[in-house]
């Protein structure tokens, strides 16, 4: 404990805010376009011609639209974990939670399930279930290693790039983004050797990617059992409340997000009843899901799962939102409670997208495409695209922005060494999501609904991320 103690001090003296660090990055980008990329224009004129890379991409309309697809997927997720269905859940699975290794095994597992189908949705949910685990060890008397369960309860961000709320595979399923992506980079000639769309029937549900999601799914909580066996270690449990969704996950301080408004008859009037209706809320939300539902069986006979894109999981998620809040009130108490946790997206996407404008622009994607096409080949690409993202991800901790900047770069490469374009977004999409066991920046909700510190959860994680990286190069090596 005291040497991830003092990892975690030179991670926090290196490394500041995400947000400083994606300005970093841009001044860095800015420099590396100066001095290693050609134009015929010198001294200021060159200068302003590079500022001009950066607005272009920075304002770019289609990755303004991303970055409000992805806001939208983790505010979404995050309503969904605060309805009442799911706290229920949650409440009756706990009471199974009767050691440390087996309430390590559980939550996991779930959060690792529930992650695959939304990254948002597994965060809060897993942080909620290992708050609730601890309620139910504290009401108990059972001896529990509490940081252990709030790594397990963290596990979901190792998996969820994978699922099908992944950022990469969801767009490169839409009609047009690949080609608009590299349309910069590559002649029509090569545009032609890259697909259209990569439909989720090539990544997510690919042959590689669910023996990879299975591999997850069974070897995880096995490995976190296998530690909660071992573990001597008892942490004293923080001071929890009465329930752990009435915590606001920013502060710690009650909030009555899930708590039912009832005012009294006389104090709804005209059109506010609709805001307190439960038929109207459930109308609504069922009208959505149909219509979600209709759409899909229109398109699967003509593009299988084509269907699956991030404008089709949001509109999921907001009808399954509006079911499950009973009404409208809660449900927009929720999105309060929710939406500070997309402030990141908001701010720092835009600048990701800054550095993806000067880099298809100068040059620079094609400089550093050519140094993997020169260390790599058909089998080891795949390895170095997975190395490469979970590096990257360390300074850019978000799948979406990653895609921004690197998916252009491995894109280019895998069409010049001949490799599977579908194979190489799944090798990012792995290294994406296996740093995040490293790096704290999505730990932050969980940390505060469990109250506990990153540093204690810290060693665990690096554990799980130990053996995704067994299973992830594994799995990339035999497909």
């Amino acid at each position: 404990m005291r040497f991830f103690s003092s990892f975690e001090k030179i991670f926090k003296a290196l490394l500041p805010t995400p947000f400083t660090i994606a300005i970093v990055l841009t001044v860095v980008t800015f420099i590396l376009a100066l001095s290693l990329t050609h134009s015929d224009l010198t001294g200021m004129d060159r200068f302003l011609e590079v500022v001009g890379f950066w607005e272009k991409g920075l304002w770019n309309p289609p990755l303004l639209a991303f970055a409000v697809q992805m806001m939208l997927m983790l505010v979404l997720g995050h309503v969904l974990a605060l309805t009442k269905p799911v706290d229920r859940f949650i409440g009756y699975v706990t009471q199974f939670c009767t050691s440390t290794a087996n309430a390590a095994a559980i939550v996991t597992l779930l959060t690792i399930c529930v992650a695959l189908f939304n990254w948002g949705l597994g965060l809060i949910f897993g942080a909620i279930l290992a708050r609730k685990v601890g309620e139910h060890a504290a009401r108990n008397n059972i001896p529990l290693n509490y940081a252990l369960i709030g790594a397990a309860g963290y596990s979901g961000l190792m998996v969820w790039h994978g699922g099908i709320s992944g950022s990469a595979p969801l767009k490169v399923a839409e009609e047009g983004h690949i080609s608009w992506l590299m349309s910069d980079l590559a002649n029509e000639q090569q545009l032609a050797l890259l697909p259209d769309v990569v439909l989720p029937s090539e990544t997510i549900f690919s042959p590689m990617n669910l023996v990879t999601m299975v591999a997850l799914v069974i070897l995880l909580p096995a490995f976190m059992y296998w530690i909660g066996k071992r573990t001597k270690r008892y942490t004293e449990l923080p001071n929890l409340p009465s329930s752990v969704t009435d915590v606001n996950q920013s502060s710690g301080k009650v909030d009555d997000a899930l708590v039912d408004l009832k005012p009294s008859e006389d104090e709804i009037i005209g059109a506010e009843k609709l805001d307190h209706s439960k038929s109207f809320s459930l109308g609504i939300g069922l009208g959505i899901v149909s219509y979600a539902v209709f759409s899909a069986i229109t398109i699967f006979p003509e593009k299988g799962l084509g269907f699956i894109t991030p404008n089709f999981i949001n509109l999921l998620l907001l009808g399954l939102c509006l079911i499950l809040h009973r009404n409208v009130t809660g449900f927009l108490k929720a999105i309060d409670e929710a939406i500070g946790g997309a402030s990141g997206i908001l701010i720092q996407f835009p600048l990701y997208f800054g550095i993806m404008g000067i880099m298809n622009s100068s040059g620079l994607v094609q400089l550093f495409s050519d140094f993997f096409v020169s260390i790599s080949n058909e089998v080891t690409f795949p390895v170095f695209t997975f190395m490469s993202a979970g590096i990257v991800n360390v300074f850019v901790p978000s799948g979406g922005g990653q895609w921004a900047v690197q998916g252009p770069i491995i894109l280019k490469a895998a069409m010049e060494l001949g490799v599977s374009a579908p194979k190489a977004i799944m090798a990012l999409a792995y290294g994406d999501q296996l740093t995040n066991m490293l790096q704290p920046f999505w730990a932050l909700p969980l940390l505060g609904i469990t109250g506990l510190k990153a540093k204690s959860i810290l060693p665990y994680t690096v554990a799980l991320m130990g053996a995704g990286i067994i299973i992830f190069v594994s799995i990339l090596l035999l497909f």
